[in-house]
């Protein structure tokens, strides 16, 4: 059975082209268009693994990662930020929120996919 991803960001060339390299490399794709969406979306199945963006209407990532630590059966989901942001502020901001990867775009589908199979757990 397939490993599920969920990508979150506002923007949809961007969902569309992670999930084309998730999809390729075997893995089920959950989308948000935001925090707030993609919150709605976590109804209890089973997700392997979230690669969010940071900056975003509505809910942006540092508050929808809050709030995913927040969930029960979401709490230990490991947590990718695919981010234009590069300052070193707001990458502490994000693993003290709980992040476990910083991956900056531009990014190379085989380094995120990468950063991926090393943080997608069973």
């Amino acid at each position: 059975m397939a490993k599920t991803v969920m990508i979150v960001d506002d923007s949809a060339s961007m969902r569309e082209v992670v999930g084309i390299a998730l999809r390729s490399a075997g893995y089920s794709v959950l989308e948000g268009r935001d925090g707030k969406d993609a919150l709605s979306k976590l109804t209890g199945q089973k997700v392997h693994l979230i690669i969010s963006d940071v900056n975003m209407p509505n809910m942006d990532g540092i508050e929808f990662l809050k709030a995913v630590k927040q969930m029960g059966n979401y709490k230990f989901t490991p947590v990718i930020m695919l981010t234009t942001e590069s300052a070193e502020a707001k990458k502490r901001e994000g693993q003290a929120a709980g992040a476990r990867a910083w991956v900056v775009k531009p990014f190379k589908p085989e380094q995120l996919l990468g950063a991926v199979q090393k943080l997608c757990l069973p």
